[in-house]
């Protein structure tokens, strides 16, 4: 049986025969696994690898030395306390399905990685939040300000790209969708829902859902109009929702006037006509709508796009240009999420509804998120604005 894709990865690093691969075992925990988590996991072993060929130790089986010298290594290089707690686990699990004495356990590698915790701290990068009306208190009250999606959305044209970005930017918001959930979107997961101006989305598959329960997202009619104009304008019936757009641009061309062209007939005499010339055309845009859907990782990208042509169109007067390189640094396919989860804090929604509509397993990243409104609207915040 050819070795699957992972195994292969794994051949590279492994100390001569000593070390048996079962096939059967790694196709089938390729098969459990998502691609995201595969490609996580050979990008992983193949960076400890590399680190352990160019510092002459063995890679398999690994030490708990070598383990805890690695994290430090890589602790040393900038990677944060979640990385490595993630490296650690692709370690771990390259071992198990080895069948080799993991190495990890050992009580080296804990406090290893619990002193770079203690002297880095744990706390994980946030995804600047992209909410509706940007950072006002009241959510239905207060006028938008700042970095708001109402005015990212209102500063979309009517061209195929631009249609396709208002689309991909309303439903995300709306869904509180991941990258590689969003783009996973099928025209046939859009349904009927009471409101007949909205619509249900159907999500056969999230990160939390590796086993396909399937959930439903609430797409208000402002996502459903934007989808529909998309979908018309880009002529698609079925199949993926958002893709790419190959943008054309096709440069003005002047008229060429006719001229005398000399022409030799069958007696080699000279016959002269005159040429029609060619006429003018003017410059166009053409678009071209590829048939795959987007790329998880141009999420990240499109919302930056998004954001700047906004702000060169005057849709977001109250920023300057310092302002809008600080924010872009914190934009990612994560932003949407994270202004969704923020909207329904201030809105008043408990924990438990807004892990439900964002299908929150657990209530540690919703609560991490909210940390901050939470010391706003908590009780010295609601004090203090007492006291002005």
């Amino acid at each position: 049986m050819a070795l699957t894709d992972l195994a292969w990865a794994v051949t590279q690093m492994r100390a001569g025969d000593r070390i048996r691969l079962d096939d059967t075992l790694f196709a089938a925990f390729e098969a459990a696994s998502s691609p995201h988590s595969l490609r996580a996991l050979r990008s992983d072993l193949e960076a400890f690898d590399l680190w352990c060929r160019r510092t002459g130790r063995i890679a398999l089986p690994a030490t708990p030395q070598v383990v805890a010298d690695y994290l430090d290594a890589r602790a040393g290089q900038g990677a944060k306390p979640a990385s490595l707690a993630r490296y650690k686990a692709s370690i771990a699990k390259i071992h198990q399905l080895l069948d080799l004495k993991d190495p990890t356990q050992a009580e080296l590698v804990k406090l290893t990685l619990r002193a770079i915790k203690r002297a880095q701290g744990s706390a994980q990068a946030q995804a600047r939040p992209l909410r509706f009306k940007g950072p006002v208190r009241d959510v239905a009250a207060d006028a938008p300000r700042g970095l708001n999606i109402r005015a990212l959305l209102d500063s979309c044209g009517d061209t195929l790209p631009e249609l396709r970005d208002r689309a991909l930017l309303s439903t995300a918001y709306d869904s509180g969708l991941r990258a590689s959930e969003l783009v996973a979107i099928q025209v046939e997961h859009i349904e009927e829902a009471t409101d007949p101006e909205a619509r249900l989305l159907g999500i056969p598959r999230t990160k939390s859902d590796p086993e396909g329960e399937g959930a439903t997202a609430f797409l208000s009619p402002r996502s459903v109009r934007a989808v529909t104009a998309w979908l018309e304008a880009a002529g698609i019936a079925a199949g993926p929702l958002f893709r790419r757009v190959q943008v054309r641009r096709i440069r003005a061309r002047p008229a060429v006037p006719g001229e005398p062209v000399g022409r030799m007939d069958a007696d080699g005499r000279w016959a002269w006509r005159r040429s029609d010339g060619i006429p003018a055309q003017p410059a166009r845009v053409d678009y071209d709508v590829g048939t795959a859907a987007l790329h998880p990782g141009s999420i990240g990208p499109l919302y930056r796009a998004i954001i700047r042509r906004a702000f060169a169109r005057g849709a977001l007067p109250d920023l300057t240009a310092e302002d809008l390189a600080h924010l872009l640094q914190g934009i990612s396919a994560h932003s949407t999420r994270v202004g969704l989860n923020q909207d329904l804090f201030v809105s008043g929604e408990e924990l438990a509804g807004i892990m439900d509509a964002l299908r929150w397993k657990s209530p540690r990243m919703p609560l991490a998120y909210n940390r901050n409104l939470s010391a706003e609207q908590g009780a010295v915040g609601r004090l203090m604005r007492k006291l002005e």
